[in-house]
């Protein structure tokens, strides 16, 4: 059986390992100093990027939450799912 793609869906990048430490070092510094960043994250098939905060990070876990500017809910997510991290 076969699934049908949907045109508007994304594949999910596949990051280097240099991307992968720059986008490790900015969540850390903005948990640090509580800058608000636009992060851009992969989910079912889309990039999606959001403003907010960093609020809790856990490399070997995988996961991080964030609280986005809007709605300020804690959003926990994979780190695996981030596609970019930058600084407001």
């Amino acid at each position: 059986m076969y699934k049908a793609i949907n045109p508007s869906e994304v594949p999910q990048l596949v990051l280097t390992e240099e991307q992968m430490e720059q986008i490790n070092f900015a969540l850390i510094e903005a948990l640090h100093t509580n800058k608000q960043v636009y992060i851009t994250y992969y989910k079912k098939g889309q990039c999606i990027t959001e403003k907010g905060f960093i609020q809790f990070v856990d490399s070997l876990g995988d996961q991080f939450i964030f609280i986005d500017e809007v709605f300020e809910l804690k959003n926990k997510m994979r780190l695996s799912e981030l596609i970019d991290v930058r600084f407001v």
